[in-house]
């Protein structure tokens, strides 16, 4: 397989299952289902911290493989708020609000 082959291949691929078969990771639809978005990106991530990738096709495809299925297995028994792979998931959902005591009494509304 040369790069371009490995690159063409990659092109095709456009579900989260077509990802996993291409690599060969057994994997579970009901967890593919409920994840797919999220695993594929913890895969783009974990791609990203993989740093410089591999010039050899074959050491390349077996790097992918193994991020891929890393990426799965982080969903098989974990779920997507404890993952926070996305934004909305890693914000504090803590907030605090201050109102001034004159704005609040600027409002007030005597019941007589």
């Amino acid at each position: 397989m040369t790069n371009d082959d490995f690159e063409q291949a990659l092109s095709e691929l456009e579900s989260a299952e077509d990802f996993l078969v291409h690599f060969g990771v057994a994997f579970d639809p009901a967890v593919v289902e409920v994840h797919r978005l999220h695993i594929l990106q913890r895969f783009h991530d974990y791609l990203a911290q993989a740093g410089v990738m591999p010039a050899d096709v074959e050491e390349r495809w077996r790097l992918y493989a193994g991020l891929l299925a890393g990426a799965y297995a982080d969903f098989v028994g974990s779920d997507a708020r404890t993952e926070k792979v996305f934004r909305v998931f890693r914000r504090d959902q803590r907030r605090t609000v201050r109102v001034a005591l004159s704005d609040l009494s600027g409002q007030r509304r005597d019941a007589t």
